[in-house]
């Protein structure tokens, strides 16, 4: 079993994420450790690399970034976890980009469920959703985790997920998530769950380490390894 460095950096802005990730990816060689960051984002909108922006419908002076990620607009802000995964993905034996997002997706199905909460997989628009099944009520469907990644020709990933937990939903009805304009998003606590962001941060350790097989260790520096 692989070792994984996780750093909980607390709240940063995207750019100066962003801008990390890619400095961590490009230096990085086959010996380097794979690590997870675990954070929050100061409120901005994103756009993945191949999004031409005709999905995000106002701004209301909150940022917008391009990324170099995979999928379309996006919000992050506090209450949200925001998950990195710098991955060699040979070390972690996937070879397609679907398998990796398919256990992203497992482990926060998984997650969710401990609190009761159930989530979907929805073809076509990667991601978890409320099951429409469950008694969710005007909240059946809605989407409650991103997912948005890139693997270098390398084969090093970057980028990652988020999932809402607490946070302020308005700047949602501002952008069409997944580019569906009927679709909302919701977050933990508006489905009864209240927690700490913290909470939810160390609940996703265990069950990112056995989705990919690794022990976790945390560094004491974990922010400022992070430049």
């Amino acid at each position: 079993m692989g070792t994984v460095i996780v750093r909980h950096p607390g709240q940063m802005e995207y750019g100066r994420a962003l801008r990390a990730m890619q400095s961590f990816t490009e230096k990085r060689t086959p010996e380097t450790p794979d690590e997870i960051w675990l954070l929050e984002h100061h409120p901005v909108f994103t756009l993945g690399a191949a999004e031409d922006a005709s999905h995000l419908l106002a701004t209301h002076s909150i940022p917008v970034v391009r990324s170099d990620r995979g999928g379309n607009v996006t919000y992050h802000a506090p209450g949200q976890v925001v998950a990195y995964l710098l991955f060699d993905i040979h070390r972690a034996g996937i070879s397609l980009l679907r398998d990796l997002v398919y256990r992203v997706e497992e482990v926060l199905i998984h997650l969710l469920l401990a609190y009761d909460l159930h989530g979907v997989r929805r073809p076509g628009a990667p991601g978890i959703y409320m099951d429409a099944r469950a008694n969710y009520g005007v909240w059946q469907g809605a989407k409650i985790a991103a997912i948005g990644m890139k693997v270098n020709r390398k084969g090093y990933l970057y980028h990652g997920f988020s999932l809402n937990v607490s946070m302020d939903l308005q700047a949602f009805s501002w952008i069409h998530p997944c580019g569906h304009a009927e679709l909302q998003s919701v977050d933990m606590r508006t489905l009864g769950v209240t927690l700490p962001v913290d909470t939810v941060m160390r609940a996703l350790v265990p069950l990112l380490c056995q989705q990919f097989g690794v022990s976790a260790c945390f560094p004491d520096n974990a922010l400022e390894q992070i430049q």
